[in-house]
């Protein structure tokens, strides 16, 4: 063979190799990032082709659905629970425009499309039998009239505007999210039209600030003021202490090397429970919600090494995990670094410095005790279904660790049963506890309150960043009415 023909030769060898490389190179590594590419039409006619699953609440209720459409791609998503902006901080929304956003709309994703592994038969049988293809169904385990509640007490809440705050209930025996709400949120539907016009016009409202897309329950940390004295006060109990154990009845607590003390409430400070004695109990302490007291307990009455045993408590609780999906991201809560310094363990006591906590986190230290001491793993899938309703996977409850035994759980409990009712306009049948902290950037306080009715399967978390009254946005006025109404709507209480 002569050179020029050998030459001709290695260079369409070399160009056949090139064009596998490219189209190895497009159609298997670069696949994925060009099907995700906003700018891929062809995408997303084959993405609007196909009927995507359903999201379901507890009790089997629609909340999101693909629709025929008679704009420019086959089906459009909608959203019809009423009021929808209920259920939004759950759904999430999917849109031509803006894709699948938020909530379990972007969570379990793959799954709504039916591109998930998991339904590969479904997806098989549905191509041999000529029929479009379909996503599966996912159902929560929100039960629909206390999500109702829940937004609706939120929104007419007592606020400086309108309200921003976050509930969440719990089944403390299996983990359950029962209800997850979040303010200010938004209506989906506007973010799920063909119109890209409207789309565009919403999603710029949706970043104003408040963010309505923020769901604040999981996504946000907060100081969780005296709410934190739960995890204290299981901090006692683990190491021995009694609920009778003697505690400074002083208005402050000195903060070992430094000239500042930690106050009891009031201004100024007040006598722990107005007493006259030098001592208080513990349990007493609790009830009123004494600073001082627990500044004491924290640094001068626990046994061992104060440090490592707040910190091991507060992680039985979950608070410093990386917490797993629900399948929504969560923040991960935590204690802050108090390292060795004896004044921050004792403001870290109380719930103020550097700890801070999602409403879902708080929801769970309640859950904990309302169970017996059992921690469970939080969900919000209760399964996921093919589009015939056959049974993909479901969720098991499981233990994650048990912070407090039966006793100290019970002890706990009739602690929080008294404080519950040392806060205005108290309820018999619930025990609770209220936070309130410093004013936040809205100039109110991060008004809190957890709570449950030993007996009943549910426990609840409320925060409010607005409350009226700025630094005097007590967690008792505030936010306690708000978690009350929740109970009550799954109890039948009043």
């Amino acid at each position: 063979m002569n050179r020029p023909i050998q030459r001709v030769g290695i260079a369409v060898v070399v160009m056949i190799l090139a064009l596998i490389a490219n189209l190895t190179w497009v159609q298997v590594i670069h696949a994925p990032s060009l099907r995700a590419n906003s700018a891929n039409k062809r995408s997303m006619i084959d993405a609007y082709s196909r009927q995507r699953g359903l999201i379901l609440d507890a009790d089997g209720n629609v909340l999101a659905e693909t629709v025929r459409s008679d704009g420019q791609y086959k089906y459009q998503r909608r959203y019809p629970a009423k009021p929808v902006q209920a259920f939004a901080p759950v759904t999430g929304f999917y849109g031509p425009y803006f894709g699948a956003g938020y909530g379990l709309e972007d969570a379990e994703n793959d799954f709504l499309d039916g591109t998930d592994d998991r339904l590969f038969t479904q997806n098989f049988m549905d191509m041999f039998s000529g029929r479009d293809p379909r996503g599966g169904n996912v159902q929560t385990t929100i039960e629909p009239k206390l999500q109702v509640t829940a937004y609706r007490s939120l929104v007419e809440g007592s606020c400086n505007g309108k309200c921003i705050g976050a509930v969440v209930a719990l089944q403390p025996s299996s983990g359950k999210i029962l209800a997850m709400a979040s303010t200010p949120s938004y209506d989906p539907n506007l973010m799920a039209t063909q119109d890209y016009t409207a789309a565009k016009a919403s999603w710029d409202q949706l970043q104003a600030e408040p963010s309505p897309l923020r769901n604040r329950a999981i996504a946000e940390l907060y100081r969780p003021g005296s709410t934190f004295k739960v995890i204290t006060t299981a901090t006692a109990l683990n190491a021995g202490l009694k609920p009778d154990v003697a505690l400074t009845a002083s208005p402050s607590f000195p903060l070992p090397g430094s000239l500042a003390v930690l106050p009891n409430d009031g201004n100024p400070p007040t006598r722990c429970g107005g007493t006259s004695a030098r001592t208080v109990t513990l349990t007493q302490a609790f009830e009123y919600s004494c600073n001082a007291a627990f500044g004491d307990l924290i640094l001068d009455k626990l046994p061992g090494d104060p440090f490592s045993q707040f910190s091991d408590t507060a992680l039985k609780f979950g608070v410093g995990e990386s917490p797993a999906g629900i399948p929504l991201s969560v923040a991960k809560s935590t204690i802050g670094d108090i390292g060795h310094d004896k004044a921050a363990l004792a403001q870290s006591s109380i719930g103020e410095r550097d700890v801070k906590l999602t409403v879902l986190q708080n929801a769970v230290n309640a859950a904990v005790v309302a169970n017996g001491g059992i921690r469970m793993r939080p969900y919000l899938v209760d399964k996921l279904q093919t589009a015939d309703l056959g049974t993909v996977s479901a969720t098991r409850p499981s233990q994650i660790s048990r912070p407090l035994s039966a006793e100290e759980a019970a002890t706990l409990t009739n602690m929080m049963v008294l404080s519950e009712q040392h806060t205005r306009n108290a309820q018999a049948g619930i025990a609770s506890k209220t936070g309130t902290t410093d004013p936040n950037e809205t100039g109110s306080a991060f008004a809190w309150y957890i709570g449950f009715k030993p007996g009943s399967d549910i426990a609840v978390a409320v925060m409010v960043e607005n409350g009226t009254g700025g630094a005097d946005a007590y967690g008792g006025l505030i936010a306690a009415p708000i978690g009350r109404a929740v109970l009550n709507a799954y109890t039948g209480g009043h």
